[in-house]
């Protein structure tokens, strides 16, 4: 049976307007542009979306209207995290889930707990929570690290736990997880530039950020390493490496979003403390996107 979250995600960024309101047009053409694109899933409220700057109010209203324009044809993840677990649980327990299929949900960030704490806050979350639940460890941002064993055990509370978002970047702890887990669970890479080697070694995807922009080239990258033509996975994997370094060199978003504008396909707009990247990083960007369109020009 194929695990429900299998192939490319796209953890989809928040388009603004230049006065900082959300921009739902862009949005609606972002997730037409994902679907046509052959990605598999859509994350909603993920750390992508400049999630901590949205009001309640603009989060409820961003799940409801990605639900509504998707209309049932991808699978829907919601993030759900906080370093709070009781007003979390209480979260989870006030939502309604009707249109979404799993929560995401992240690490507690700043407080840096021990591993029986973050054991004991997942624990929660999993009793609380009505829809399958996908781990996320992203140590690079929440500053505490959740280790494979620890990982392990929360994946065999319940079958619930149906994977982990892996971005840690230690390809050890993949395998450690990989080799453990309970059937039920898997591994999906965190970080766009792991994709294809994370695969070869057993995950079953990626949640993405350079997919908000290049879907097509993502989702091919992510389903090539998964039927395991790994000759033609690695072409697409050169292609996107030096673009997967630029658009993370100052932070993320804020290097999808410069890339997107350039696409025409949203503003470059970002809600403080977030700020546009630097001019060099921009011209840095925008000569790579004009070396992948003369390259894909070049093979039509």
């Amino acid at each position: 049976m194929t695990h429900p979250f299998t192939g490319a995600g796209v953890a989809l960024i928040t388009p603004f307007n230049e006065d900082k309101s959300i921009d739902y047009r862009a949005l609606e053409q972002l997730i037409e542009n994902q679907i046509l694109g052959g990605i598999n899933y859509l994350v909603a409220l993920g750390t992508t979306a400049e999630t901590p700057t949205l009001s309640e109010d603009e989060k409820k209203e961003i799940v409801r209207f990605v639900i509504e324009k998707n209309a049932g044809r991808l699978k829907i993840v919601m993030g759900m995290g906080g370093n709070n677990t009781h007003a979390l649980v209480q979260s989870i327990q006030n939502t309604n889930f009707d249109g979404v299929d799993a929560i995401l949900s992240v690490t507690p960030y700043y407080s840096k707990p021990i591993q029986e704490g973050l054991f004991q806050h997942f624990k929660m979350i999993v009793e609380a929570s009505p829809v399958p639940v996908i781990l996320y460890n992203v140590p690079g941002r929440t500053g505490v690290n959740m280790d494979a064993d620890t990982t392990l055990r929360i994946a065999n509370l319940s079958d619930k736990v149906v994977a982990i978002k892996e971005a840690s970047g230690d390809l050890g702890q993949f395998a450690k997880i990989i080799n453990h887990a309970p059937a039920y669970f898997k591994v999906i890479s965190g970080d766009d530039s792991l994709t294809l080697p994370s695969i070869a070694m057993g995950s079953i995807g990626v949640i993405s950020v350079i997919a908000n922009a290049l879907p097509g080239k993502l989702s091919q990258l992510t389903h090539e390493s998964l039927i395991g033509d790994m000759h033609q996975a690695g072409i697409l994997h050169l292609q996107l490496a030096e673009m997967l370094k630029l658009i993370f060199r100052e932070g993320n978003p804020g290097g999808v979003k410069a890339l997107m504008e350039m696409m025409g396909i949203v503003k470059n707009q970002l809600r403080l403390p977030l700020v546009p990247i630097s001019p060099s990083t921009w011209s840095a960007i925008e000569a790579e996107w004009k070396k992948i369109r003369n390259n894909e020009n070049a093979m039509k």
